[in-house]
């Protein structure tokens, strides 16, 4: 078989090296524009999983590898000069250069053909060659030629960063970060050999463009930078190569080859430099490559399939980890205002892989020194931050958990029944925190559907109250009910600001007039009057998902033309106003939270700004906290839904607003709920499918964190011992097992 690959980097060269070594009657040759000795950036960063797969697969490049490059084990987040470390990350840095220097040697060692300098054409080497693997980076000429075919995207990434090198030795990976008058700046600094270090500089556009960056060449920007990390860089200076800012460009391809061509490394998918290493990324694809060639030799479709069967998913997996970790840092103007030890954890678990369980297996000294700033900030002594108290507003809750509002589809004529009390006082009596009621209609024309629940009469606001003082009598657990108007979303009266049906075969909306608007403020007011009455500890007001009030805030939604449509201003007007009328009747410490969408998942939808401005409106107006969703506004949204997918707007949110939020989306387990806290990313989970099943969820996390509840009913307590005992036995095992399953290190004796 004659194989051409196309570019001399890393992944080019293991590839050839891995194949040769299997197949030595291969003719296989490596094409790379540029010198042997060329190498564009300083170090690259292996993890010790990444260097067992080196061992397993080919014993002497290992060594080679191994012997060059520099170890640590910690890793420092540094904020201005306080900081902290964390120990057992287990991550090496090599030099690119020296990388692939042994990789050209070995390629030598097994009859791999390398030619230097030397440029080849698609069309030339389509031609001459049974397999062509474009390995040629980020700009491919391969894969550019036939980028139709591979589906290719491109996205260019907001944030600036220039890649620089220093003498200064470094004994860990650290974050080096640093507040301006024009916005954050952070170093990603690390050793990859005897006095050698990469430094890798990054910040948002409107820093780069406020600290004059644009417009200053090479040598000034290396006075500037030496200047602002002089601490860091203590006294050593910094080294460039053709060090210029960037953007970072976000590679996908939907197909991954093109008759004889297949993509590999860069040219393929590529991964931001703050989650791992593209080097890394492009070698783990070599050998899975290799390995489908060596398989299925000449019978290429095989081979694709094999390729793509054992990398597609892993590649997806690490490439969306990677972007989360790439937005965390385009939002770090925002993040260095936490608390430092609550930054530091958003640092580590900032692309939702690395968790509290997982650091605290790491450094139980770290997750302690977070964990305890945590709770002194609370001013309680529970050692888990799911199970601290919140206070919020007048109401105070025994633990984090609450039940997101869940539509159960249950009612007739609006009334809650004896599914309802089953549904809500079952999940009390587990130790919820805070229940927040289904949608709950303020008049019959408004429910989503014609079994909803509705607040609009006595008999419901007499059956709701049935509920409340079961709740109260037994438990800790407060309840809010989430007050509703369905708007263009209702099968009942859809009505809504434009005449926009959800979806296409909806039913469009009659547009609501002056007198409308009035009598449905009233419904809202009557509502809220009921609930308190009702004996509701809280009202959650529904501005989400394109029902009523989340219809005026989206521009997708919303096309009036008169003082309710428009700016964000407008567009908020009539919401804004219902929060005023309710507050305006409701106790000066009586709970109120609003629940948004933070974005329509749609390119027209509403702003990142718009959603602020609403957001500082309704704390200025009374809201407590805000219940941060997202979608649902339009039919064709694009999302994509991933563990603790929404946790990210939350965060955002929180902290721009300063307000406090609860977050939800794909939360099932107290890790998540521990981390999210502590990161302050949110300071209330809503959990929803998860407590469906499981009401007895909040009960054994109390059990597994150790922690015994305030109020266990008196038929349960005789079970409660037993559960904690154990609970706590099956978390030791846990532990243990993790621990055991925790790659092997690599640091040299």
């Amino acid at each position: 078989m004659k194989i051409a690959v196309i570019g001399g980097g890393p992944g080019g060269l293991y590839f050839s090296i891995l194949l040769k070594k299997q197949q030595p009657t291969f003719e296989i040759s490596v094409f790379e524009q540029n010198k042997a000795d060329d190498s564009f950036g300083f170090g690259v960063v292996f993890s010790d999983e990444t260097l067992s797969e080196f061992l397993q697969k080919d014993q002497k490049s290992y060594d080679l590898i191994k012997n060059s490059f520099a170890y640590w084990d910690d890793l420092d987040v540094v904020l201005n000069g306080k900081s902290v470390r964390i120990s057992g990350n287990g991550f090496c840095g090599c030099s690119r250069k020296t990388l692939l220097k042994l990789l050209q040697q070995r390629a030598l060692e097994e009859g791999v053909n390398l030619h230097f300098e030397t440029s080849i054409e698609p069309d030339t080497a389509v031609l001459a060659y049974d397999l062509i693997v474009a390995a040629d980076g980020i700009g491919s000429k391969f894969r550019t030629q036939f980028s139709e075919t591979f589906k290719t995207e491109v996205t260019l990434h907001s944030n600036r960063f220039v890649w620089m090198g220093s003498t200064k030795p470094l004994d860990a990976f650290a974050y080096f970060f640093r507040t301006t008058a024009h916005g954050a700046i952070v170093a990603h600094a690390y050793q990859y050999e005897a006095g050698k270090s990469t430094w890798i500089f990054e910040c948002s556009e409107t820093t780069w463009k406020n600290a004059g960056f644009d417009k200053l060449d090479e040598a000034q920007t290396v006075a500037v930078l030496q200047d602002l990390f002089a601490e860091e860089l203590d006294g050593h200076g910094l080294l460039t190569n053709k060090s210029i800012w960037r953007q970072f460009p976000e590679v996908h391809n939907q197909n991954w080859h093109h008759n004889n061509i297949v993509l590999l490394g860069d040219s393929k998918a590529t991964a931001h430099f703050s989650i791992g290493s593209g080097t890394k990324l492009a070698m783990e694809s070599a050998i899975a490559l290799a390995e489908a060639v060596q398989t299925h030799q000449t019978n290429l479709p095989e081979v694709y399939a094999l390729y793509e069967q054992n990398r597609r998913k892993r590649v997806e997996a690490i490439q969306h980890a990677a972007v989360v970790s790439l937005k965390w840092f385009e939002s770090m103007d925002l993040q260095v205002k936490k608390p430092f030890e609550a930054f530091a954890m958003a640092v580590m678990t900032r692309a939702k892989k690395v968790t509290y369980e997982n650091l605290r297996i790491r450094d139980r000294k770290f997750t302690d020194f977070v964990a305890q700033a945590f709770a002194q900030k609370n001013v309680a002594s529970i050692n888990s931050p799911a199970f601290q108290p919140l206070k919020i507003n007048g109401c105070t809750l025994s633990n984090r958990i609450a039940m997101s509002a869940m539509g159960q589809y249950c009612s007739e004529n609006g009334l809650p029944n004896d599914w309802h009390f089953q549904h809500y006082t079952s999940r009390a009596l587990q130790g919820l925190g805070l229940i927040i009621t289904e949608a709950t209609a303020v008049s019959a024309g408004s429910r989503i559907a014609e079994t909803c629940t509705g607040i609009y009469n006595s008999e419901q606001q007499e059956s709701w109250q049935k509920i409340n003082r079961f709740i109260h009598e037994n438990c800790d657990t407060k309840i809010w009910i989430q007050l509703a108007h369905a708007g263009r979303k209702s099968v009942i009266e859809p009505v809504g600001p434009s005449a926009i049906p959800f979806h296409e075969n909806g039913k469009i909306p009659t547009i609501l007039n002056d007198s409308d608007l009035e009598q449905i403020t009233e419904h809202f007011k009557a509502a809220a009057e009921r609930a308190v009455a009702a004996g509701f500890d809280g009202i959650e007001i529904q501005m989400h998902h394109g029902f009523l009030l989340g219809s005026f805030i989206s521009p997708l939604t919303n096309l009036r033309t008169d003082s309710f449509g428009g700016s964000i201003e407008n567009r908020m007007r009539f919401p804004i106003h219902i929060l005023k009328t309710i507050r305006s009747i409701v106790a000066k410490d009586f709970p109120i939270s609003v629940r948004i969408s933070a974005t329509d998942w749609h390119s027209k939808g509403v702003s990142k700004s718009d959603i602020q401005t609403f957001v500082s409106t309704l704390k200025e107006n009374g809201a407590n906290i805000i219940n941060v969703s997202t979608g649902n506004t339009h039919a064709q949204q694009q999302v994509k839904v991933t563990p603790m997918w929404q946790v990210p707007y939350s965060d955002e949110i929180r902290n721009a607003c300063n307000v406090k939020t609860i977050t939800a989306g794909e939360i099932t387990d107290i890790d998540q709920i521990n981390t999210i806290l502590l990161a302050e990313k949110a300071d209330l989970i809503a959990l929803g499918k998860p407590l469906l099943l499981n009401p007895g969820f909040v009960m054994k996390a109390a059990a597994y964190e150790g922690v015994t509840l305030n109020k266990i009913p008196k038929a349960y307590q005789r079970s409660w011992d037993s559960l904690l005992k154990t609970t706590q036995f099956e978390r030791m095992q846990l532990e243990r097992m993790k621990q055991a399953l925790k790659p092997k290190s690599h640091k040299p004796q």
